[in-house]
């Protein structure tokens, strides 16, 4: 029976089984979209990802991503997850891997920067494919009816929940603090009504919320997609730096690079930190930058 190299990794930690588990597929040729997809459905992560032959032989590989119910075009733990893979490879189809790495994805390229010591890689850093795109504001209530919590509990001082993107769309809210962070439980029922009501929007309805960490700009976060089958998600990169993007726009400075720290997965047991620098130049916020470190769990073969 043929089978499928794989190796999955914990990304945005350093501590094995913490973090957010991804699984990485090296050379995904010879799979078809069907294959990948129930592949992705076996391993239940948040992500999986499949890698193959770039079509520009410039850069290093394909990257397609896979969700337990659907393909994205985007997202940021797979880049980084896999990026700390591929570069602890000595080639990658045939080509030697070095510290820069292009991936080719739906949302566009995505650049990536490795950190060595000696051969071993430290830590992984993304530059986002696409700037930021404001959608809509959404309804408080909306938030409160997803998350259980009452409208009290949803902070509006700074900004308006709100859609937003950097590749990948979703929805954000500011909670009023840690407790309230901690108490969010995701309606499954509310978020297909959201879904409906934001059908505008896109596909489906997943919900990053947040708490600041004093004055700092430091947050502690989660992200609930329960109809993506993720209840709720360890380490969201995309959303991290989509988030990072909209607070350096809503800064007064005109000029600056802004950086931040998300920490992600507490209340999964799963702690996740990832690390964010958007740039702005004239008022208006360019590339933003996600980095992280990862450490590998496992590795075996799919018998297919």
């Amino acid at each position: 029976m043929p089978s499928i190299a794989y190796a999955t990794v914990d990304v945005f930690t350093t501590t094995p089984f913490s973090g957010n588990p991804l699984a990485v597929i090296p050379d995904a040729r010879g799979l078809s979209d069907a294959d990948m997809q129930k592949i992705a459905t076996e391993f239940n992560y948040s992500e999986s990802t499949f890698v193959l032959p770039p079509s520009d032989p410039t850069n290093t590989a394909q990257v397609r991503i896979f969700t337990p119910t659907t393909e994205v075009p985007f997202a940021g733990h797979p880049n980084v997850g896999t990026a700390y893979v591929l570069g602890s490879m000595a080639e990658v189809f045939g080509k030697p891997v070095g510290s820069v790495l292009r991936f080719e994805e739906e949302a566009g390229l995505v650049e990536v920067e490795l950190a060595r010591d000696g051969d071993r890689v430290v830590s992984t850093s993304i530059t986002a494919p696409r700037p930021l795109e404001i959608g809509s504001t959404i309804d408080p209530a909306t938030i409160a009816a997803c998350t259980g919590l009452s409208l009290a509990d949803i902070a509006t001082r700074n900004h308006s929940p709100v859609f937003l993107s950097v590749g990948l769309k979703f929805a954000f809210a500011e909670l009023a603090d840690l407790d309230a962070l901690g108490r969010a439980k995701p309606d499954p029922a509310a978020f297909e009504q959201a879904a409906m009501d934001y059908l505008h929007e896109g596909r489906d309805f997943s919900l990053f919320v947040y708490a600041r960490l004093g004055d700092s700009g430091d947050l502690r976060a989660r992200m609930f997609a329960p109809l993506d089958n993720v209840t709720e998600d360890p380490a969201t990169g995309s959303a991290s730096a989509a988030l990072a993007a909209y607070h350096a726009s809503l800064r007064p400075e005109a000029d600056g690079t802004f950086n931040s720290l998300i920490t992600q997965g507490v209340e999964m047991g799963r702690r996740s930190e990832i690390h964010l620098a958007a740039e702005k130049t004239g008022g208006v916020v360019g590339k933003v930058r996600v980095a992280g470190s990862c450490v590998p769990v496992m590795r075996g073969t799919i018998a297919f």
